[in-house]
């Protein structure tokens, strides 16, 4: 059996967390208290306040005793008209961590990811993980940042965009990259500026109640992503893939190409899927639709060294 790192039976809670904001210590419209109530009335564990170019440490509202998990959000514009450019959300912890408490940051142009890259490298290289981010609301097909490193995750979900756009709303590009042989992870997150953009989107991450723990299991790949289901399983035993969750609509199983979907059947919500996995994928990654069409993504299983 192969049981995807989430699911592994470790003891620990499936913490419910947030890993991109804003408040108006950048450009959302809500104050950094306000906005943290909001994600501890709506039952978040943890939380990471990224306001753009600009690190933040703080619990602005430390009643709430929600983790607060270090971070900003940096970026660079790609010399084109209209939207075009490379955001990257950045989290790390207290310790080792190079960049300070209201650090601020310019922003600036580059004209390609290989001259991203070495704002990657820098980051990476002051204590922080990298995530990126909504890549259809910045107009970058995976061709524009597939050579990226250093990466453990990228936005599979963007409440924000989804709610103003419709984009970045089902993992676009996510399956190009695994398909490369590239073990990035899928995140769903609401880079909420306005207030009710604002705990859609989450993951649930196998780990203690303490940062190091909740940014170690992030970097393992020991979460899902939602915005509503709940996923209680993922595993292939004997070639089968199977997926145990809360009553859902339907079950996609994707490879990369065109997914394979399991429906219920006679109106019976869906609790368990099974599908029989070729011999030559590589990976296999499952979603969870609802009945009110919300999401739910595990993280891929490897099938290949």
């Amino acid at each position: 059996m192969i049981r995807q790192q989430a699911f592994e039976k470790t003891g620990n809670q499936m913490l419910k967390g947030g890993l991109h904001c804003h408040t108006t210590r950048s450009d959302g419209k809500g104050a950094p208290d306000e906005v943290i109530r909001l994600h501890g009335k709506n039952g978040y564990d943890f939380l990471a306040v990224t306001d753009h170019r600009l690190y933040n440490y703080q619990n602005f509202a430390p009643e709430t005793d929600i983790v607060i998990v270090p971070g900003m959000e940096m970026d660079r514009r790609l010399p084109d008209p209209g939207v075009h450019c490379f955001h990257t959300v950045c989290i790390g912890s207290t310790e080792g961590n190079g960049f300070k408490q209201d650090q601020t940051f310019d922003s600036g142009v580059v004209n390609g990811q290989e001259e991203f890259q070495p704002l990657l490298d820098m980051i990476h290289q002051n204590g922080n993980m990298t995530i990126y981010c909504h890549p259809e609301w910045s107009n970058t097909p995976s061709h524009e940042f597939d050579r990226l490193r250093g990466n453990f995750a990228m936005e599979i979900w963007n409440s924000g965009c989804a709610m103003e756009n419709e984009e970045d709303m089902d993992a676009a590009c996510w399956d190009d990259l695994l398909r490369q042989g590239q073990r990035i992870y899928g995140v769903a997150t609401d880079d909420g500026h306005k207030m009710d953009q604002h705990c859609n989107g989450w993951v649930r991450v196998n780990a203690r109640r303490e940062l190091n723990s909740i940014l170690a299991a992030l970097q393992a790949g020991a979460f899902y992503s939602s915005c509503g289901p709940e996923i209680y399983d993922f595993y292939v035993e004997d070639g089968v893939a199977v997926v145990k969750c809360s009553p859902a609509d339907r079950v996609r199983f994707h490879y990369g190409f065109a997914p394979t979907c399991i429906v219920c059947s006679d109106g019976a919500p869906l609790e368990c899927a099974e599908f029989k996995v070729p011999e030559y994928y590589t990976y296999i990654r499952a979603v969870v639709v609802d009945a009110q069409g919300r999401k739910a993504w595990t993280n891929p299983i490897f099938l290949k060294d």
